[in-house]
């Protein structure tokens, strides 16, 4: 028998391992330290390309055939390909929503609606009610989020604590909803029941929240004397005469959340979405003078490409419209491509096996295994930069184990959640990173002290396990097989 080309390959050692990850973080460091916010416009990829040669030669060292690296990258990149649509996607709507008027139309009645004295507060509150209702954080923060922005933008108020405040409602929402694509894998991959993970999942976020609460409800309170509110006043004017203001123009906010609500995959209802911006910007909004309905429409289908420039002799009316279209999205697709590049090679290399393996090896009390998970998800949103393969990994890995120490499945997708699904955004390059810094124009080291409940979350997880609070012990449960393709690519969906 021909021998297995797979069994000549070494594994590497546990410093081999770690090498590509101080490379990594030392390129990291530095291009933030000398580029700073402009850091994710190129010094962070080339960082991320550079590490990632570094564990292809790993490979390469343990006799792994660059073939097996190069198909590795393509695998992995395919995997990131809807997201990356999505990106685009969004960038589209939010172009064509400008110009048709909704997000001016949300930004005025919601300053009319938000109070600065509660600003924070309500940004958190508002974003969290509608990320619950429809499922979706990125969702939430391409269209209130923007909207909100906007609003902190023209009256003074500080774009990355709004960013934080945003971030943290969107993932409280996101975290909870039973129409969450996270939520349902976790629990799926976990092999615990939905509703019963959802209620699980309220003994770590509920404490967060009211801790995010009280904390935007303090920075807003001694905010409030730091509002321009006549700049505001100038904006709203300016949105009066440029755009037809209106009621009817906020109702595809609610049109997008419905459709998310009919499970209607993302990629669909964006595209539906921007049909309809486009429809409203035809009926409701005044033409250029001389322009035509062609040219309107020719008008609106660049815009899809390049985003929405505002002819304003205000700066501050151009800072806060001028932006979405496909275009705006392409740095952060250039930042995914990347981090899967690294990933890739961390992967198919063996380094990340063996440093998952070593941090296994650590785990003394039976519910230590918890911390294991929660490391591994964290790792995943570093070394995979993306949650969904962080869910993934923290899940599958452990699941056997968490089973034969006779701990409830919830308690490993409560962990992988805690950990993976809202650390995410924190990330420069991770896909949930580089989407919010893009889609809400803050970098992400600057919104990233402000995501209190991003922060707060897997504190309060680390404190039950430390200590053993709300850590269900359940029935013997039989190990879980693989998931199949068809069961991950509709989770993911």
């Amino acid at each position: 028998m021909p021998e297995d080309p797979s069994a000549a390959r070494g594994r590497p050692g546990l410093f081999q391992a770690i090498i590509p990850l101080i490379c990594l973080f030392g390129l990291l460091t530095l291009a933030v330290g000398v580029f700073r916010d402009n850091a994710t416009s190129g010094p962070v990829q080339v960082a991320l390309m550079c590490a990632g040669f570094v564990g292809g030669v790993i490979g390469l060292l343990n006799n792994v055939p660059w073939g097996d690296l190069e198909e590795a990258v393509s695998s992995l990149c395919s995997m990131v390909m809807v997201p990356v649509l999505l990106l685009l996607s969004i960038g589209g709507l939010i172009a064509v929503w400008i110009a048709s008027g909704v997000i001016p139309s949300l930004i005025v009645y919601g300053a009319d609606l938000l109070h600065p004295s509660v600003f924070y507060a309500a940004a958190l509150v508002i974003s969290a009610v509608v990320a619950l209702t429809s499922g979706s954080a990125w969702t939430t923060a391409a269209t209130l989020g923007v909207a909100l922005i906007g609003i902190a933008q023209a009256s003074g108020i500080s774009l990355p604590i709004t960013a934080g405040a945003i971030i943290s409602g969107v993932y409280f929402g996101d975290k909870l909803s039973p129409l969450s694509d996270t939520t349902n894998l976790s629990s799926s991959m976990a092999g615990a029941d939905l509703f019963v993970h959802v209620r699980y999942l309220l003994w770590t976020t509920i404490p967060a929240f009211i801790i995010a609460f009280g904390f935007f409800l303090m920075l807003s309170l001694m905010s409030t004397r730091d509002v321009d509110a006549t700049q505001l006043e100038l904006l709203i004017s300016e949105l009066h005469e440029k755009f037809h203001i209106s009621a009817y123009l906020i109702l595809p906010m609610f049109g997008l959340i419905g459709l998310a609500f009919l499970r209607m995959p993302p990629l669909p209802a964006i595209a539906v979405s921007i049909a309809i911006g486009i429809f409203l910007g035809l009926v409701f909004q005044s033409p250029e003078a001389g322009q035509g309905m062609a040219e309107r429409i020719f008008a609106y289908w660049n815009m899809v490409a390049t985003g929405y420039h505002a002819d304003s002799g205000s700066t501050a009316v151009q800072t806060l419209l001028s932006r979405g279209g496909m275009q705006s999205m392409l740095s952060t697709v250039w930042l995914i491509i990347t981090a899967m590049f690294f990933s890739a090679m961390m992967d198919r290399s063996g380094c990340l096996e063996r440093i998952v393996q070593s941090v296994i090896g650590l785990m003394r009390k039976d519910r230590h295994i918890f911390f294991g998970a929660g490391a591994t998800a964290l790792l995943g949103n570093v070394v995979a930069a993306d949650q969904y393969l962080s869910i993934v990994l923290s899940t599958r890995m452990y699941a056997n184990e968490v089973s034969a120490r006779g701990f409830r499945p919830e308690m490993l997708s409560r962990t992988a959640e805690d950990f993976g699904t809202v650390t995410s955004p924190l990330v420069p390059w991770n896909t949930c990173g580089a989407f919010m810094s893009a889609t809400l124009g803050v970098a992400t080291l600057s919104y990233l002290p402000f995501c209190v409940f991003n922060i707060v979350s897997p504190m309060i997880a680390m404190l039950y396990i430390s200590t053993g609070i709300a850590m269900r012990r359940g029935g013997a449960i039989d190990p879980l097989p693989a998931p199949s393709a068809e069961a991950v690519a509709l989770a993911r969906q």
